[in-house]
């Protein structure tokens, strides 16, 4: 109608204003739909994100390292705030597992996507004879609750250790045992960090993952989905990923969950997986 108005009257005008009206629906449409899916109850709270190390040696930890900088590049294009809690370097190049504290709107809900086993295939840097090697690491994302949330955490069933925090940090970082590392002994489940100088912020923080990791199995078993806390059972190698980062003899990053994919391997492993997020969640709403 506004177009046949438009044209009878000769105003030039109609076309920008429809396109302008268009452009309005499709951004209302849009955040209509970004909120039908971050309608979880936990969606947009903070979130705590740990990388694993998993078979594959020396490659594995590099490929861990790899995983990390990927989230943390991430993160940061979606400008949320990432604090490191804790990171543990590999014997010769990587690391063995790193956690980081991610604040930012929707951080839990965009980064539950990425729970579970991540495979790379690629020509090793660390193999003389340049044979092609398999690597597999592990991400697992809880949502950072807020403190009014009550979890019941007997002292008894902790063992709380406290050791030198490793790495670069100053003086009083590394010649004190500043870092702290918590067992829950009934579920298994072990946080630390080191992330501070002070033992009992140190502590505080911990204390707050294991929390958040406490309330992710409850709830896992509760409503009996496989998420984050059910992937940690599985072995962290062949057969249990859900993505694949292939880089020889051709390169290619696929979902094994949505089947997305794409050729740009450097861009994801720059943190451009904003499409791979978006899949999983229009498929799993």
């Amino acid at each position: 109608m506004l177009i046949e108005l438009g044209d009878m009257e000769d105003d030039a005008s109609v076309g920008p204003e429809i396109v302008e009206h268009l452009d309005h629906a499709d951004r209302l449409v849009e955040h209509l739909e970004f909120a039908r899916m971050m309608s979880g109850e936990h969606d947009g709270a903070d979130a705590i994100l740990t990388v694993n190390a998993g078979a594959g040696g020396t490659d594995s930890q590099d490929w861990a390292e790899m995983l990390f900088r990927m989230y943390s590049r991430y993160c940061e294009r979606q400008g949320w705030q990432v604090e490191l809690l804790d990171e543990q370097p590999g014997e010769e190049a990587g690391i063995k597992s790193a956690s980081i504290a991610v604040r930012g709107e929707y951080a839990y809900g965009m980064l539950r996507s990425e729970a579970g086993v991540h495979r790379l295939v690629r020509i090793s840097p660390f193999d003389s004879n340049a044979r092609r090697h398999t690597a597999f690491a592990a991400c697992f994302v809880y949502p950072d609750l807020d403190d009014d949330i009550e979890i019941d955490i007997n002292e008894a069933d902790l063992r709380v250790d406290t050791f030198r925090a490793s790495g670069a940090g100053g003086q009083h970082v590394n010649k004190t045992s500043s870092a702290i590392r918590i067992v829950h002994i009934p579920t298994g489940i072990v946080v630390q960090c080191q992330a501070e100088r002070s033992q009992h912020k140190n502590r505080s923080k911990a204390m707050k993952m294991l929390k958040a990791r406490l309330y992710d199995l409850e709830m896992s078993q509760r409503t009996a989905e496989r998420d984050a806390v059910e992937a940690s059972k599985q072995d962290i190698a062949f057969g249990s990923q859900i993505r694949n980062y292939v880089l020889h003899p051709y390169q290619i990053v696929k979902d094994l969950r949505t089947e997305h994919e794409t050729s740009n391997v450097t861009g994801v492993l720059d943190g451009d997986i904003d499409a791979f997020v978006k899949a999983y969640l229009i498929a799993h709403q």
